[in-house]
């Protein structure tokens, strides 16, 4: 089983990465884990548009809080790409969740499964300190996520510019 995170600034080339990376593991179709919801117009055309990118031949679940029991109900299937760390991070805290405990049993969770799982997340913390508490809060956490899913992914890559570089 292997462990990949894909991280990089926004419109890196982070999901089309981490999915020639999902297509690559042979046998059964990839499972598309996506943890965003479509709450307005925009982010309904943000969402066609990846659909449309991934083409047809993949299983997709929408699974925008219980991601521990999604990976739990999909492994033994084909590789799984959880799009996107960052927006479930986003949702737990919107849903006043204890996310360093739902990010604990995730990584728990990990080593156990059999089929690969592939993340997809965002490094926040490049740019200038938030002006307010929320938004500092928000980085700060996904920072922390990011660490200790790296920590015990098998392979870690930083996109930009569409290009990976290999971290771990």
């Amino acid at each position: 089983m292997a462990v990949i995170l894909i991280t990089g600034g926004a419109r890196s080339g982070k999901s089309a990465r981490a999915e020639a990376l999902a297509r690559s593991f042979p046998d059964q179709p990839p499972i598309y884990i996506a943890t965003a919801e479509a709450l307005d117009a925009e982010m309904e055309a943000r969402i066609a548009g990846h659909r449309a990118r991934r083409g047809p031949g993949w299983i997709e679940r929408e699974v925008p809080l219980d991601l521990v029991r999604a990976l739990i109900a999909s492994d033994g299937g084909g590789a799984r790409l959880v799009d996107c760390l960052t927006l479930w991070l986003s949702n737990l805290m919107h849903a006043e969740r204890d996310w360093q405990r739902e990010v604990s049993e995730l990584a728990a969770a990990l080593p156990r499964l059999e089929s690969p799982v592939i993340f997809v997340t965002n490094e926040v913390g490049l740019g200038i300190v938030p002006d307010n508490a929320l938004a500092r809060s928000y980085r700060d956490a996904a920072g922390i996520m990011n660490q200790t899913i790296a920590d015990v992914a098998d392979k870690v890559e930083f996109v930009v510019a569409g290009l990976p570089m290999k971290l771990k």
